[in-house]
């Protein structure tokens, strides 16, 4: 999968997973595939954050909010687990449309 998005880039979660609290994070189940995923607390809170479509940019700036991290790191970490996410058929990626 060629993965280069933009902030501007949209990221939405699929509707064929089920998720569930288990810790401090969740467990995610593929219906499609029937593999087992599972998220830490900042993955969860990505998670609920792409149940309805958001900017890449957005995604950071939330997570920036949130937590306690550097805007270098945030941006390296949250591209990696939406690219994972999308990898595994568990998100997927819009590119933005130029108008």
């Amino acid at each position: 999968m060629n993965w280069n998005p933009s902030e501007h880039d949209t990221v939405s979660a699929i509707k064929d997973a089920v998720a569930c609290q288990f810790g401090d994070g969740l467990a995610l189940l593929n219906l499609k595939s029937n593999i087992y995923y599972s998220l830490n607390g900042v993955g969860a809170f990505i998670w609920e954050l792409i149940q309805e479509p958001k900017t890449i940019g957005d995604i950071q700036g939330a997570v920036l909010e949130r937590y306690n991290v550097d805007a270098e790191r945030c941006k390296a970490d949250v591209d990696a687990l939406l690219k994972g996410m999308a990898e595994n058929g568990l998100a997927r990626l819009q590119h933005e449309a130029f108008v």
